[in-house]
């Protein structure tokens, strides 16, 4: 059970990698983190909008209703200006069911042969959608900026954090402490924001 001084916060992801994040951020600040095995049943939420936030909300929602807490839902991926905006809503998805995070990696950087430094720009965006009971109560988006990298490097992070390089920071996400990313990445600004939400009373949990 949840209490006034220490909310318990559902974060909807199977992706392990997104609830560790949210976990060490969210912890930090007084919350209470469960993950989908906090629901009453376990489903699976077919992604099928044309946004990150369309997606966050359609996750937020169905899982919502399955449970008294609230739920938090993320979608996030990359854009890459020289692919047209590519991987995108898909970036989880890209290249099809048989590539893993290394494969859909090899394939980013692999379509971007040819294409000199200063056009490998792109960015994480992350949106978040905070549901309860079925309807979502409140969104926030994060995004940062940074430049593909012909070759991965760092040990940290989880998907395209290895090609991802951070000019400010000088080195990839993946290269960064996990606290580190929390203070620069798209989904860390979102996390941010809920709590900066929670906190004045703007969003009631």
């Amino acid at each position: 059970m949840s209490s006034p001084d220490k909310p318990t916060v559902v974060v909807a992801t199977g992706n392990q990698g997104k609830l560790k994040e949210f976990r060490l951020a969210l912890e930090q600040v007084g919350f209470a983190v469960a993950g989908l095995e906090a629901l009453s049943e376990s489903i699976e939420v077919e992604e099928t909008g044309t946004t990150f936030a369309a997606n966050a909300r359609l996750k937020a929602e169905a899982y919502s209703r399955l449970t008294d807490h609230v739920v938090v839902a993320d979608d996030s991926g990359l854009e890459v200006d020289a692919l047209g905006g590519e991987p995108g809503v898909k970036s989880a998805r890209y290249g099809g069911p048989g590539l893993d995070d290394q494969g859909r990696l090899r394939l980013v950087v692999s379509k971007l042969e040819g294409v000199e430094d200063p056009d490998r720009t792109g960015r994480f965006r992350c949106a978040l959608a905070v549901a309860r009971a079925g309807e979502t109560v409140a969104e926030f988006d994060g995004v940062i900026e940074g430049r593909i990298l012909r070759e991965p490097r760092g040990e940290n992070g989880f998907g395209y954090d290895p090609v991802f390089f951070h000019e400010p920071s000088g080195c990839t996400t993946a290269e960064l402490s996990p606290e580190a990313k929390q203070q620069v990445s798209h989904r860390g600004e979102v996390i941010r924001k809920f709590v900066e939400a929670v906190r004045n009373g703007s969003l009631k949990l």
